[in-house]
């Protein structure tokens, strides 16, 4: 499979797309949020009325609404996070800046905007928690009814690790290491188009990416059923996971929707309020690891404490907390590992799930260990990698995950010759002879891909999700064409592209003889509770149930060709004849159009064969992944399905004036299986090596100890753009799936990999200088605090780096 143009691009480029706000409509009411200026505060009271008078404006919805209306959202935590009571609004005491205490209802969005801003709050500023390890001291508790800033914590333990460290002859010591936050700041933000109709009815347009998921976090607080609400999306302009924290959103337009005289409310977020109050990626700390060694650099054992930071509620969470144990030893062999997993409140915008959510943070820890243990060493960074690859497929960790295919270390040897490896080793030495400070780095990633939800009874046993499932609808058209359904949810991924070419090839026909319905709707019955596009699933899920649903329907229509031509079923054949979709007789040369069988089925039912009186040429597939419910005691089970994997290799120059970080050579090879569609794939690794790259260099979510975010604009918060990326040298590898019908994997596409490789490139360029990259994005300001030893900015590196004189005698 090669693939071919997309087929959205010429909708899309002509501005024919239907995005949430091209629905426009008199009727429609528009909400403006008044938001927290504190990270927390108790709200006294609100005065309304002077907004409530601007002509124009319906309705000021308050916390009191909220409270009256509606209930807390489920939380996915057991006790003591189950206990904490998060709604779409601040009922009493704002927990971070920019939450909503009031929403203004107008009848155009000019005139909420400015009505917005004569809402008068009165606050009670409280004393503001802003670092995840602090909080689980718990001085300054966020939630009284939990009564505890901890959300969740458990250790999980694998293998031998005391037996392991006993044995080593080398110990490393790591004090801290830091991922931060950051967002994938999408092209189009949240937004929403909601009616509560006078039925009970709720009508959802949208454009959230994991609808199946999103109704059991809508409908509860609204006290109706899922049943009762009819929720879809159209076009969607990005999304990468955080679109799915839209729900508390969709509520506050819900419930204006059901004040205003059931008219529709619609919200659409501005910038500030994106990058402010609509979800960040997790940031986590890693403190005290220990990593076990023998003398060549085999890793034996690794052991630490990780502290994620949530934000003020666990929306998502903590989830988060089990879901980076999909790839626990990362791309090596390592048995031996106990990890400490603690979660905290802090008074910082909630996370939500962000392109590699939770395994992105976890790679990031493992390839610095590696670096770090590495330099310590003197070995290579390519040496320790190869010396610690998985060696064979499939390969179970140590806590039962199955890795299905891959080659490890011809990914690396495949990146080495793109980048030209042997220069830059003859190269680099000899421009830090001339005292420049270059280096050259490695990252390896994971993309684990299709969940088995049954990992969410780790963190809490009464979870009522297991596995994982996707459906298609698929029926043959009155015209001849087979019209395709399905429960994903693009954003920009060439989802119609890539499904009408799988159900073409599978009907062997050309893809014009497919049509995909866009978007997705609840009415359609195209959907299960796992439904949406996350986790790198598509691939294996969506065209999985496009697979069996193309293949149910080309057997009702084999049986009518049957009929029709009177020969057996087991010497026809699909394909096409003069530009015609035809089941064809080879032998005899006759055939049956796709029309024809249409026609016969549909519209000539008096004197239908009894033999096909059953077929109604409209099939609808569940495809449901070989997943098991994990030993929960053991922490232990096969958590996803397939492992997409990268191999970035970066060449780094740092100023030494001016601390500006150049890359002067970049290199990815991809292996998500085998290749559906080259330029789609290869588009996607170009975007996501950009996003990773704007992430480890550029783009930083930092508060400061008031909570207050100091990167709210895209004038601090600086999102990479084509004049800050570098030429990519593109490579991919195919190492076929044994787990799906197409050998594919899901995509993945490595956003990830910047961030480890450059921290391991600035780790190679400083390292004569004594300094530890500890966190994962560094701009030139923190390049110059390290060189100089400044410890007083927003960034601070407390990170030690030891082997004990003893360990290798």
């Amino acid at each position: 499979m090669t693939g071919g143009k997309r087929r959205e691009d010429s909708r899309l480029v002509r501005g024919h797309g239907h995005f949430v706000d091209d629905d426009q409509s008199d009727r429609h009411l528009h909400v403006r949020l008044v938001r927290s200026p504190y990270a927390h505060a108790r709200v006294l009271g609100i005065d309304t009325a002077e907004a409530s008078a601007v002509e124009g404006v319906v309705r000021v919805l308050t916390g009191a609404d909220v409270l009256r209306m509606t209930q807390p959202f489920p939380q996915m935590a057991p006790e003591p996070g189950a206990l904490i009571q998060d709604y779409c609004m601040a009922v009493d005491v704002a927990r971070f800046q920019g939450e909503p205490v009031a929403a203004v209802v107008a009848v155009t969005p000019e005139i909420a905007e400015d009505a917005a801003e004569l809402v008068r709050v009165d606050y009670e500023p409280l004393d503001a928690v802003i670092d995840a390890v602090e909080s689980l001291k718990d001085l300054t508790v966020l939630h009284a009814a939990a009564g505890t800033n901890r959300v969740y914590g458990d250790v999980f333990e694998w293998g031998e690790v005391d037996a392991a460290f006993a044995a080593a002859d080398v110990k490393v010591s790591i004090d801290r290491l830091h991922f931060h936050r950051f967002s994938s700041t999408p092209l189009e933000p949240f937004a929403t188009l909601v009616t509560w109709n006078a039925d009970g009815g709720l009508d959802i347009f949208c454009n959230i990416s994991q609808p199946g998921v999103a109704m059991k976090f809508i409908a509860p607080p609204l006290g109706i059923s899922a049943e009762d609400v009819r929720l879809r999306t159209a076009d969607i302009g990005g999304g990468f996971g955080i679109k799915q924290n839209l729900y508390p959103y969709i509520l506050i337009c819900a419930l204006a929707s059901k004040l205003c005289g059931h008219r529709p409310v619609k919200w659409i977020e501005q910038r500030r309020e994106h990058l402010q109050g609509s979800a960040h990626g997790n940031e986590r700390t890693f403190l005290d690891t220990e990593v076990a060694l023998t003398r060549d650099g085999e890793i034996l054992a690794i052991r630490s404490r990780h502290v994620d930071d949530c934000g003020a509620y666990p929306r998502y969470e903590p989830l988060g907390c089990v879901i980076w144990a999909q790839v626990v030893p990362g791309p090596y062999r390592l048995r031996n590992i106990r990890i400490d997993m603690q979660q905290a409140v802090t008074n910082k915008c909630p996370v939500g799930p962000n392109r590699g959510f939770s395994r992105m943070q976890h790679i990031w820890f493992l390839e610095r260990v590696i670096d770090l243990c590495g330099h310590k060493l003197g070995i290579a960074a390519d040496v320790i990698r190869q010396r610690n690859y998985v060696p064979s497929f499939p390969w179970t960790t140590p806590n039962g995950c199955v890795y299905d295919s891959g080659d490890y270390p011809q990914m690396m040897q495949m990146a080495k010759d793109l980048v030209d490896w042997s220069h830059w080793q003859a190269e680099i030495p000899r421009r830090r002879r001339a005292g420049r400070l270059i280096g050259i780095g490695i990252g390896t990633t994971l993309d684990s891909g299709t969940n088995n939800f049954g990992q969410s009874r780790i963190v809490n046993p009464k979870s009522p999700l297991t596995g994982n499932s996707e459906v298609a609808n698929a029926r043959l058209g009155v015209d001849g064409r087979v019209v395709v359904a399905v429960g994903s949810v693009p954003q920009g991924q060439g989802h119609e592209t890539v499904a009408a070419q799988v159900a073409a090839e599978q009907l062997q026909v050309s893809s014009h003889f497919v049509i995909i319905q866009p978007g997705f709707d609840t009415q359609r019955n195209t959907h299960t509770s796992h439904s949406g596009t996350y986790a790198s699933q598509f691939a294996v899920t969506s065209l999985g149930a496009i697979h069996g649903a193309i293949g149910q329907l080309m057997g009702e229509m084999r049986r009518v060709a049957v009929q029709l031509l009177g020969l057996p079923g087991d010497e026809l054949s699909f394909g096409e004849r003069d530009g015609v979709a035809v089941i064809s007789h080879l032998a005899s040369d006759r055939f049956v159009s796709f029309a024809a069988i249409a026609m016969r089925v549909n519209t000539q039912t008096a004197d239908l064969p009894k033999e096909i009186e059953d077929i109604t040429l409209n099939v609808r597939h569940v495809y449901r992944p070989p997943f098991e419910v994990p030993d929960l005691q053991r922490k232990y089970g096969n958590l996803t399905l397939t492992y997409a994997a990268q191999c970035h290799i970066a060449v780094v120059e740092i100023d030494p004036d001016t601390c500006n970080i150049s890359i002067l050579a970049y290199a990815a090879v991809d292996d998500c299986g085998k290749v559906i569609n080259h330029s789609i794939v290869t588009g996607q690794v170009h975007g996501a090596a950009a996003h990773g790259i704007g992430a480890a260099l550029m783009e930083s979510f930092r508060y400061d100890e008031f909570g207050n975010l100091m990167t709210s604009t895209f004038s601090d918060y600086c999102p990479i753009t084509v004049m800050n990326m570098p030429r990519l040298a593109y490579g991919n590898l195919e190492s076929p799936s044994p787990f799906t019908f197409n050998g594919a994997k899901g995509m993945g596409e490595g956003g990830g990999g910047p961030l480890h490789t450059l921290s391991a490139a600035l780790q190679d360029a400083l390292a004569e200088r004594g300094v530890v990259i500890a966190e994962s994005h560094v701009s030139p300001s923190d390049v110059h605090a390290l060189l100089h030893g400044l410890q007083d900015g927003l960034t601070t590196v407390h990170c030690n780096v030891r082997i004990p004189t003893e360990s290798v005698a």
